[in-house]
């Protein structure tokens, strides 16, 4: 069926921002709800202690999400002095000792240590699998978990603000790449100095090329929704980083019934594809440097129902 300019758009993206106090998975439930859609996702999980932006996709734009820009941006408040078994606040105390004689220049000094290309070990209490389970709950069961250092990039890390005390608090603006964890920065930033370190607060500033500033609260979210003027993005808006191609009416009838198109263009792994009426029909990967293969089709050819 043909979506009527009257129907609203339930196809694209939602800039939420998440609370505090509950998992993206229960963002996810209650955009569902609101809006009345089974076909919801988020790109990319924040803690409950967390805030901040949480790209949300509805309908087929939820085959979209790893595509969505994957650098990040934090700011994040480090406590000296506290370390605990998740790595922030909502974890039981390990260690506590006063800090009182730590200074701005010492934590400083080793920032630079933690830009470019880095090693790191996820936390303990995160949502990485680990043989069909989640990290998350062998640790509170109590079982061991062994998570491998993966390679993370880290692009800045720039000081916001420091208050000492005998548990200092530094609050950080970091800029990063996709799977990075600021908690486990935070304890290693700490174990760098010597001096036990956790998490206290997280905001993701930005996240898939949206900005918390053009974010929104459930209750907004829930209030456009009565007004009827729920500021769904088209969804293709957040995919200008990769490049775009325009096909004819029988090259994209062809493409989207998954039939390879000879073409020649710059080297690119992935393409957005559009028709000649400006029509945005899915994602193309280029095979070698003269094909360009169906990869996500977000049409039906066979009703001509386009998005």
């Amino acid at each position: 069926m043909i979506k009527t300019a009257d129907e609203p758009i339930m196809d694209g993206f939602l800039n939420l921002n998440k609370p505090l106090g509950i998992t993206s998975h229960d963002c996810v439930a209650q955009v569902r709800r609101c809006l009345r859609l089974k076909r919801v996702g988020h790109g990319g999980t924040l803690d409950p202690l967390a805030t901040g932006v949480l790209p949300i996709a509805l309908g087929r734009a939820t085959r979209l999400l790893d595509f969505l820009p994957k650098t990040k941006r934090y700011r994040a408040t480090l406590r000296f002095g506290l370390q605990t078994t998740t790595d922030d606040l909502g974890g039981g105390i390990l260690v506590q000792k006063t800090a009182e004689d730590l200074t701005l220049n010492q934590v400083q000094s080793v920032l630079p240590e933690f830009i470019g290309s880095i090693h790191q070990t996820p936390p303990a209490f995160s949502a990485i699998h680990i043989q069909g389970q989640r990290a998350y709950d062998l640790a509170r069961r109590g079982e061991p978990v062994h998570l491998p250092e993966r390679s993370v990039e880290i692009f800045e890390i720039t000081v916001e603000d420091w208050r000492p005390g005998d548990f200092p608090e530094l609050t950080l603006l970091v800029h990063c790449g996709a799977g990075t964890y600021i908690r486990s920065l935070a304890r290693d930033v700490g174990q760098k100095l010597s001096i036990p370190a956790t998490l206290s607060a997280l905001t993701r500033m930005q996240s898939g090329g949206m900005v918390i500033e053009n974010s929104m609260t459930l209750e907004q979210l829930q209030d456009k929704i009565r007004a009827k003027t729920c500021p769904i993005q088209a969804p293709d808006h957040l995919l200008n980083h990769l490049p775009a191609v325009t096909l004819t009416l029988a090259q994209a009838q062809a493409w989207c019934q998954g039939q390879k198109q000879v073409w020649s263009a710059p080297p690119s792994p992935w393409w957005r594809v559009y028709d000649e009426q400006g029509r945005f029909l899915g994602i193309g990967q280029q095979i070698g440097a003269t094909e360009l293969k169906p990869h996500i089709v977000l049409v039906d050819p066979r009703r001509e129902c386009y998005l």
